[in-house]
């Protein structure tokens, strides 16, 4: 069978320590995004999409992976794949896998830490067990599931209600963000923000949409 999501030939890197890559999936008729991020415990992959194995090599050559992250039921993606490949474990909510026993598999709730410098943030009312991810190194990073989108006709602003369990109560669970400071926000779904990140971030939740 085809995959509905076509594999990546390359990655950007947005920052020394931070990579994004991304494809289309003729599915849901969207592009999905994926991040990686470059920790002081190595590298972590967030919402894994395929990538060429020449550029995945490239990516994973300069520290050892230490985890890939799934931010809700809906992004599992190629994060089985990738766990396998680089023998690592998977992080995400207690209900992401919920038929997953396996020692491999690590449950994540609202502010623990993954490692140093990079938080889990739960955002209840979005998609089924969504949580976000604020790493702070550089002036802070958001790396958002499905909570946020930035692509067209939407351009950034919330998931749209229908595709959430409650908007409301995701719009005042996404508040708990603006705790945290950060230059730049990375979707799962759309393009990423690079500068001035909360100050958007808090105009958006303040307006009345």
């Amino acid at each position: 069978m085809v995959s509905p999501v076509s594999r990546a030939l390359d990655f950007d890197r947005i920052a020394s320590n931070i990579a994004i890559w991304h494809g289309y999936n003729s599915a849901v008729k969207t592009e999905l995004y994926s991040t990686c991020l470059i920790t002081s415990d190595g590298s972590y992959f967030i919402d894994p999409i395929p990538l060429r194995s020449e550029a995945l090599d490239e990516l994973a050559d300069s520290s050892c992976v230490a985890g890939v992250i799934v931010t809700n039921s809906n992004h599992h993606r190629a994060s089985a794949r990738f766990a396998e490949q680089f023998s690592a474990s998977i992080f995400g909510h207690g209900e992401t896998f919920p038929h997953n026993s396996s020692r491999e598999f690590r449950k994540v709730a609202d502010a623990d830490k993954i490692c140093e410098g990079l938080t889990v943030i739960g955002i209840e009312g979005a998609a089924e067990d969504e949580i976000a991810l604020h790493y702070a190194p550089d002036g802070g990073t958001f790396v958002i599931g499905d909570a946020l989108v930035n692509f067209e006709p939407y351009g950034f602003t919330l998931l749209p209600g229908k595709y959430c369990s409650n908007q409301k109560e995701m719009r005042r669970s996404l508040r708990k963000l603006l705790d945290h400071k950060a230059k730049r926000i990375l979707f799962a779904h759309g393009t990423p923000i690079l500068s001035g990140a909360s100050e958007r971030l808090r105009a958006l939740l303040d307006s009345d949409l």
